[in-house]
């Protein structure tokens, strides 16, 4: 029983660590992307700074996804590293292939990684909820 309720009380932790970092991350992306055209009209410095932000925060939420993987029970762990597994695998095919298909003429418009980021939420989303309804 206590064993059980310390597992709960460091996922929740370990969550809430995550959440923060991951958001910390896509605010930061944010302050990146827009910044240096609509705030500083693209001063180097700043610029240079906020992008190093957010490579910091990047390291924040990696280490925190990291820590959440490792506390994890073993079922868990499995469920999300063969989401993560299959994730990896999609994105790769799918980004080289959407490349491939822009250089060989098959598509007219320039690949976006944002296309690529969105297909790799969906198998991870997907393959989350398939792993953990094959092991219930």
């Amino acid at each position: 029983m206590n064993k059980a309720k310390n597992y709960t009380s460091v996922n929740k932790k370990n969550t809430k660590k995550l959440l923060f970092w991951t958001s910390t991350w896509v605010v930061s992306m944010a302050i990146a992307a827009f910044a240096p055209r609509f705030i500083w009209d693209f001063n180097t410095t700043l610029t240079i700074i906020g992008v190093l932000l957010n490579i910091a925060a990047g390291v924040g939420m990696l280490l925190a996804n990291r820590q959440y993987l490792i506390d994890l029970d073993e079922m868990q762990r499995k469920i999300m590293l063969e989401a993560m597994g299959l994730t990896l695998g999609v994105g790769l095919v799918f980004g080289l292939s959407y490349e491939l298909f822009e250089d060989i003429k098959l598509i007219n418009s320039e690949p976006e990684i944002s296309h690529v980021v969105i297909v790799m939420a969906i198998t991870y989303l997907i393959a989350n909820i398939k792993g953990q309804r094959k092991y219930q």
